[in-house]
């Protein structure tokens, strides 16, 4: 039926996402000041360059528009960063500070983000026809999700509205789930992978949405 409500959720750990949060640990940015670190990953140098308002200010406009591009539109072209291939592009004019920061940074960067991309990747195909503790179930990635708008639709009494979600699994170093763009959620690897905990902490979430 044309007006049965329908849902979308896009889960991924985003290379350009990973890479972003990479530059925020490497250049000592703690905007936004909720989030935790990554794990496995060195802090600021004491070397690194200072973290002005401007720069923190350029990185937070790199930030928005990584997670939630269509909604943060630049409002000039955007040019690629040299040594980030092309998964770091800041805005032609405005971002000189930043793209000046991050250059030294590429290397390691790239690195740890591909590497914990590809554990997350690696941690879907395994759970794949598999049932575990801390897993999905029989390949359903969206088991959790699926669980969630059960419970808030028999909580409510209706059927949840159409809603759009994206979820990033990121390596923090602290258990939790975030808000990080206004359709986005980031969450912790070992929640998400917790099937009984991930359930519990994204119902509030749907709940928001839908």
């Amino acid at each position: 039926m044309a007006d049965k409500p329908q849902w979308l959720i896009r889960e991924d750990a985003s290379v350009p996402v990973l890479v972003a949060l990479a530059l925020r640990q490497a250049l000592g940015i703690r905007a936004p000041e909720d989030l935790p670190s990554l794990r496995d990953l060195p802090v600021r140098a004491p070397d690194a360059v200072e973290v002005t308002p401007e720069l923190e200010k350029q990185w937070r406009d790199y930030w928005d528009m990584t997670v939630e591009p269509r909604a943060h539109p630049s409002g000039v072209p955007l040019e690629l960063v040299e040594g980030f291939d092309t998964l770091v592009a800041l805005p032609a004019s405005g971002s000189e500070e930043l793209a000046e920061a991050i250059v030294p940074h590429s290397a390691s960067a790239l690195r740890f983000a591909r590497l914990a991309h590809d554990r997350y990747v690696a941690s879907i195909r395994a759970s794949m026809g598999t049932r575990s503790h801390a897993g999905s179930t029989g390949g359903d990635a969206y088991r959790a999700y699926a669980s969630a708008i059960a419970e808030f639709e028999r909580d409510i009494g209706r059927r949840a509205h159409s809603f759009e979600l994206n979820v990033q699994v990121l390596p923090f170093s602290q258990r939790g789930i975030w808000w990080i763009g206004a359709l986005t959620v980031a969450v912790t690897d070992g929640l998400r992978r917790d099937v009984v905990s991930f359930d519990s902490a994204i119902r509030p979430i749907i709940a928001e949405l839908a």
